[in-house]
């Protein structure tokens, strides 16, 4: 399936014990206005509220297909810092 980020995250294929913390390293290594699809196998809830806590408004996300019918998608991108300038080709 085509997402519109090229990077896509199967967050359920990482252990549990780990996962929360490479998605957040996989986001924060984001440049502004670039997106990574997150492929999970249930709603990631939990981990919208520690990153909205975390980093309030520094993350987009929308919802899209997922592969699966049992699995979750979401296209979750970078938002610039206030004051960050950045160049867009």
């Amino acid at each position: 399936m085509d997402y519109p980020s090229a990077l896509v995250l199967n967050a359920w294929t990482l252990p549990s014990n780990i996962r929360h913390e490479v998605i957040f390293r996989v986001l924060d290594a984001l440049p502004p206005y670039q997106a990574v699809t997150l492929i999970n196998d249930h709603d990631p809830k939990p981990l919208f509220y520690q990153l909205d806590a975390e980093q309030p408004g520094a993350f987009s996300r929308e919802t899209v297909s997922p592969p699966q019918p049992e699995l979750f998608a979401v296209v979750i991108t970078r938002r610039p810092k206030r004051g960050e300038i950045t160049l867009l080709s």
